[in-house]
């Protein structure tokens, strides 16, 4: 089917970054590739990739497997994983198939595979964020890394309204995803953010960027409508909206188990090839700031030992961020040098 398929040329150079750079696959290495048919084009950029390393590789459609959307990964597509050095997630989310994509990356942590999880890319996607300079990415990340782990307490303020503070546990593990996947931690592509489960977080945080899951692709850019959401001991107490329908469907979207309206992820977004929103979650959580997210606390990562079938990032524009008392983001620019 992809060899049938033909792309922009411009996604080359993303589709180079992804294979090459991003996750060094060996001639030797069996790859295996998950797409689905809105996002064919750019997997067959990246199956072009492919064959220029000589690398084994298997490409499954979805649609070709099973029908839409998916509450479990097609059992043939887990088996072809568990033979698999290498693997991507080249598709785009539908409402209800997280928990088939959490059976994916089972596999793929169990086995430690080098994976690449580029849920809802697209052409766009492929011709900035993926264009950048993902050793300097690196670079900026570990620098900011070692500066986290050694904090207790992370702050964070935005023009808009933000004003949030986590306090860290000494416990749960800080990671980077900078874009340079390897098999100890899978990453999203666009890559570039370092990342924890918190202890605590309290305070306000107001989305004028965006919120994730398939939410992204309904609402796009809050800039004009932000979500301002009002944490309390690391759990959702209270949200505020002009779009009534966004608030409500958020509300219940992380009130569907016990644990989807707690805090399980607080990160810095380090991928300074990208400059602002574009209205689509796995770029934007990559900006320049610090994003949170509801619900799932990817606990084999970081350590935290509770769980959720749920996972909502949210992201707003233009922050300073303190780790203690010093400051390593002023206004979305950067004060740390890698």
């Amino acid at each position: 089917m992809l060899d049938e398929i033909a792309y922009d040329s411009e996604f080359e150079a993303g589709a180079h970054n992804a294979i090459h750079v991003c996750l060094r696959v060996q001639p030797e290495e069996r790859v295996t590739v998950i797409t689905d048919e809105e996002s064919a084009p750019i997997a067959a950029a990246l199956r072009q990739e492919l064959r220029k390393t000589g690398a084994d590789h298997r490409i499954w459609v979805l649609e070709q497997e099973g029908t839409r959307p998916m509450t479990g990964m097609p059992r043939v597509i887990l088996d072809d994983l568990e033979s698999a050095a290498v693997s991507i997630f080249c598709a785009q989310a539908w409402t209800g198939e997280l928990p088939s994509r959490m059976q994916m990356t089972e596999v793929v942590n169990r086995r430690k595979i080098r994976h690449a999880h580029m849920v809802n890319i697209t052409p766009e996607i492929m011709k900035h964020g993926m264009r950048a300079d993902y050793d300097a990415v690196d670079r900026l990340s570990l620098a900011l890394l070692k500066m986290a782990r050694a904090a207790k307490v992370v702050r964070a303020t935005t023009p808009a309204g933000t004003r949030i503070e986590a306090r860290m546990n000494p416990e749960y593990q800080w990671l980077k995803t900078s874009g340079i996947i390897s098999e100890s931690t899978w990453g999203n592509l666009p890559g570039g953010e370092v990342w924890t489960t918190p202890g605590e977080v309290n305070g306000v945080y107001v989305v004028d960027g965006v919120v994730g899951d398939y939410l992204c692709a309904k609402y796009g850019d809050l800039r004009e409508t932000p979500l301002t959401i009002i944490v309390r001991e690391n759990r959702l107490h209270s949200v505020e909206c002009a779009n009534r329908e966004l608030a409500d469907e958020f509300w219940a979207y992380t009130h569907t188990d016990e644990n989807s309206d707690r805090v399980g992820e607080f990160a810095i977004g380090t991928n300074i090839g990208v400059r602002d929103v574009i209205g689509n979650i796995l770029q934007d959580e990559k900006i320049p700031g610090m994003h949170i997210a509801f619900g799932h606390p990817y606990g084999d990562h970081t350590g935290a030992k509770w769980f959720s079938n749920t996972h909502i990032d949210v992201v707003g524009r233009g922050f300073s961020i303190w780790l203690d008392d010093v400051q390593v983001m002023d206004n979305g620019r950067f004060l740390v040098t890698a």
